[in-house]
């Protein structure tokens, strides 16, 4: 423990008992036994025994304070429990694995339909704009693969290394240096289909592209989906060919470096929006959503609902009957309503 490190508790709490104790045996009363032990006081072994419990005291303390500063990995068990609200099957790895039937309906869905339904549950920092997009035109939705970057530390970089000692993947002398390393590989290596790899680059464009043409076109192979980076790529040109959506804060020539990769499939922080693996990631010129899988269902009946609405309001619009306060937000007249309500009904679940 650093000099001068004070449990923002514990230790105060020690120290507020200790002192208390201390006054108490500086001031107690003749003929009585003091609340604090002190040497004068107690034989050579009451005060071994003292001692020896004080330094037990002290080494259980440090030892948790120890344990809760640890770096813990995010395994299949966290998984599962982080993520205790969805309904739906599951990786091998525990990430929530979504239909591929439900992610078909949000590409149908809109970012302000979206939006309604999460702001009604309170995620309130699922939404990131302010990205360069590219092919805007292409709807990106699909299954978040997290990955997490740290500017480069060299004990932390030794503790992860150590960690993934037997599993390393095949390197040359300069992607096993502190700065570079073969994290790009790793969180390509464990895409699927209808994947999206989302990375937290900490918005650093300066810090390099982890990914270039060649691992574009690996990831689109392996999930025909796109890509998410809050930082950059690298081999701009290359990549615009690749049809697949791409969201990026900007392009950099050089490879990543000064970073290292300190997770796959953890929960990441992407702009203003936090992001777990296996939420739905749904991209359009806006920006990006990050939709936790237990609402999918319901954005997607929200959504078919707010289609025909929109429809049904629209045609009527266009009759040039109607000003805007006769049918927006919802027909008043008795018979318009009721006209409505039986289009609603003859309509919902058509697409």
């Amino acid at each position: 423990m650093r000099a001068g490190f004070r449990h923002p508790k514990s230790l105060d709490l020690i120290d507020d008992n200790v002192t208390r104790n201390r006054h108490d045996a500086d001031r107690h009363v003749p003929g009585c036994k003091p609340p604090w032990p002190t040497p004068v006081q107690n034989s050579g072994n009451e005060v071994r025994t003292n001692m020896k419990f004080q330094l037990f005291a002290v080494v259980t303390l440090a030892f948790s304070v120890s344990l809760n500063a640890q770096l813990i990995p995010f395994d299949h068990e966290q998984m599962v429990k982080a993520t205790a609200e969805n309904k739906f099957d599951r990786f091998p790895d525990g990430r929530p694995k979504v239909p591929d039937s439900l992610l078909e309906k949000l590409r149908g869905c809109s970012l302000e339909e979206i939006w309604t339904v999460l702001q009604a549950h309170g995620y309130t920092h699922q939404f990131d704009g302010k990205w360069q997009v590219l092919h805007p035109d292409r709807k990106l939705v699909g299954r978040a693969v997290t990955a997490q970057y740290l500017p480069a530390r060299p004990d932390l970089f030794n503790f992860i290394e150590g960690q993934n000692k037997g599993t390393q993947l095949p390197h040359n002398a300069g992607e096993g240096a502190l700065g570079h390393g073969t994290g790009y590989r790793r969180m390509v290596d464990v895409l699927q289909k209808d994947d999206v790899l989302v990375v937290d680059l900490f918005g650093d464009v300066d810090a390099g592209g982890p990914i270039g043409d060649n691992m574009a076109t690996a990831i689109y192979a392996a999930t025909h989906a796109g890509l998410v980076i809050d930082g950059a790529i690298r081999d701009l040109e290359g990549i615009l060919e690749i049809p697949m959506g791409v969201y990026i804060r900007g392009p950099h020539p050089a490879a990543v470096n000064n970073v290292m990769l300190s997770g796959i499939n953890i929960p990441i922080r992407i702009g203003q929006a936090t992001v777990m693996p296996g939420d739905i990631v749904v991209g359009d010129g806006e920006g990006l959503y990050f939709v936790p899988p237990q609402l999918a269902e319901e954005i997607v009946t929200t959504a078919e609902i707010t289609h025909v609405h929109d429809e049904w309001t629209k045609a009527k619009f266009m009759t040039g009957k109607y000003k805007a306060s006769d049918l927006y937000p919802t027909p008043w007249d008795p018979q318009l309503k009721k006209e409505y309500e039986e289009y609603l009904k003859q309509n919902l679940g058509k697409n």
